[in-house]
């Protein structure tokens, strides 16, 4: 027997909070095909595509997809995607912490408020904001993160915090004080919002982050950044990379102590 579980506008369109499918070993794919089927026709309109799926509160999407196989016993959730969806969050997995990121738009005064008020709200997840300028891709922000949670798992962060450790490997820097006065939130700038948890995150806080998100990575920052670490053209061609840029960043972070 699977459980489906459904989160925030899922459970309107299906009644309720939970399924029990007597299926098992069957794909996400034919899954969502045999729930189609068994909502109630006089129930919302359910959008399958803007959906996550988390199996055992793993993304689905770190693993094989609507391709992953469903087993016996397994729990599945369901959650909308609010607002645009994965342009203006994405999320994954490394090292079984579940990570969401989140563009949240820059207001004319620094908004420090938001991050605080956000860990009390959470106490069990981990918020971080880095500011855009400092993030050249996803595949960068990943790879950074990976560093930071593997420093962590390791017992050698660069801070007793990993929320510090990743904002200090972002701005290629020891000193907690420069970390925070260069890659940190600014007034007017955008900054990337990081969320780590143990956990698929509350429908609350995707709701919440929605609101003032914007699209993700929709600023080309390479000149910026090169401009900032001192990197060259000469230094960024003699790396022979498909991203000698990101390698470069990916390198400094990594030796950091």
């Amino acid at each position: 027997m699977i459980v489906v579980k459904f989160l925030g506008g899922a459970k309107k369109s299906f009644n309720s909070e939970k399924l029990e499918i007597s299926e098992s070993d069957i794909s996400i794919r034919d899954l969502l095909d045999l729930l189609l089927k068994l909502k109630p026709k006089d129930t919302s309109d359910f959008d399958f595509e803007n959906i996550l799926i988390a199996v055992n509160g793993s993304d689905s999407s770190a693993m094989e997809g609507k391709s992953t196989t469903v087993h016996d016993g397994d729990v599945v959730s369901i959650i909308p995607v609010i607002h645009g969806g994965s342009s203006k969050k994405s999320c994954f997995e490394i090292e079984k912490k579940q990570i969401c990121i989140f563009e949240i738009r820059g207001k004319k005064t620094a908004d420090i408020k938001l991050i605080d008020n956000l860990r009390k709200t959470y106490p069990k997840i981990k918020f971080q904001a880095v500011s855009t300028n400092f993030i050249l891709s996803a595949s960068h922000l990943k790879k950074i993160l990976s560093l930071s949670i593997n420093a962590e798992k390791n017992n050698v962060l660069l801070s007793n915090k990993i929320e510090t450790d990743i904002l200090m490997r972002f701005a290629l820097t020891l000193q907690i004080s420069n970390a925070i006065s260069s890659a940190g939130i600014k007034p007017s700038v955008n900054f990337i919002l990081i969320t780590i948890g143990n956990k698929i995150f509350p429908d609350s806080l995707n709701h919440e982050l929605s609101l003032i998100s914007s699209d993700l990575f929709s600023k080309n920052n390479s000149t910026f950044i090169k401009k900032q670490f001192n990197i060259s053209k000469k230094h960024v061609d003699s790396v022979y990379s498909k991203t000698p840029l990101e390698d470069i960043l990916v390198e400094k972070a990594s030796i950091l102590f």
